[in-house]
């Protein structure tokens, strides 16, 4: 038997009721796993930085990642290594498991 993720849809409701301008944003994702809810949101974006420390389920997400979704650049790093180098900005930043 498998586990089913949200089968009501109701993580990316949330997501857009805690926020509605999506329109032009850049967005850093924390834990993007398999990028499941990734691409749910990611057509109303500009850009998107998703990060994944687990090699697995980063390599799920390369596998399964949409042809229209070339604005997500998807990284097999922590958020400790990421922000050790990092200089970007963005405009939203979601903590995928928080929902």
């Amino acid at each position: 038997m498998s586990i089913l993720k949200d089968p009501e849809k109701s993580e990316i409701k949330a997501l857009f009721d805690l926020y509605a301008d999506w329109a032009g944003k850049s967005v850093l994702e924390i834990g993007s796993g398999d990028g499941r809810l990734t691409w749910r949101y990611a057509e109303k974006v500009a850009r998107v930085l998703a990060l994944e420390p687990d090699e697995e389920a980063h390599a799920e997400a390369l596998n399964n990642r949409p042809s229209e979704m070339g604005h997500v650049a998807l990284t097999n790093l922590g958020f400790d290594e990421f922000a050790r180098g990092n200089k970007e900005k963005f405009d939203l930043a979601i903590l995928a498991w928080s929902l």
